[in-house]
């Protein structure tokens, strides 16, 4: 053993070979593009870990998920109201009455990209102060999964706390394919009104 080879078990072998006939070894060239594919292979799986692991770390970051999502119907309205949300502020969003100070529209988004863009959406909304934004989504009528953004956007919504109520939108703003969304102050914009409050409470 030990990495010994007798010599009569490689005079069988090359008879076996030679038996063969059409068995020839490898030239230099074809051993070295084999190679090359073998490397641009390994390239291509690392690349590909990499950017697993980066989707991996996204999905991690944001929150929204579940891995059931009730169906919608896609002629039915999608509507959330937090506790706390005034019914006449409720009322006036439902009714299209607050100024649309930012629009996202997810068409041609697969679940994935929605989801990320919402998140992101949501988060640059408060950071800008934004107080009623405007998601387009689409009513996914006659597809073979209806209404499945719209679906995915009634579900993923009442997970983002930035989010105090939503409502599909009135016919003029997208009907049932888009929804209002009434989005809480930012910790900057609370601290301004609190100021506000105060130097006007003074004698």
């Amino acid at each position: 053993m030990g990495g010994v080879v007798d010599k009569s078990d490689l005079e069988d072998f090359r008879g076996a070979m030679g038996a063969l006939g059409d068995v020839k070894p490898l030239a230099p060239r074809h051993r070295q593009s084999a190679f090359k594919k073998d490397a641009h292979h390994d390239a291509l799986n690392q690349r590909a870990r990499r950017e697993a692991a980066t989707a991996q770390t996204a999905r991690e970051l944001n929150p929204l998920g579940g891995e059931y999502v009730e169906p919608v119907d896609p002629w039915d309205p999608i509507e959330f109201k937090r506790d706390g949300v005034q019914n006449g502020v409720y009322r006036n969003l439902r009714l299209g009455k607050y100024t649309v100070d930012a629009r996202l529209d997810l068409h041609n988004h697969t679940i994935e990209m929605a989801r990320s863009a919402l998140y992101r959406f949501v988060k640059d909304c408060v950071e800008a102060d934004v107080r009623c934004a405007l998601v387009t989504h689409g009513k996914g009528e006659g597809r073979k999964q209806p209404a499945l953004l719209k679906s995915c956007v009634n579900a993923w919504l009442p997970q983002l706390p930035e989010v105090l109520a939503f409502h599909s939108a009135q016919k003029q703003h997208g009907g049932l394919g888009a929804t209002y969304l009434l989005l809480r102050k930012s910790e900057r914009k609370r601290q301004q009104n609190l100021e506000q409050h105060q130097r006007r409470s003074r004698p």
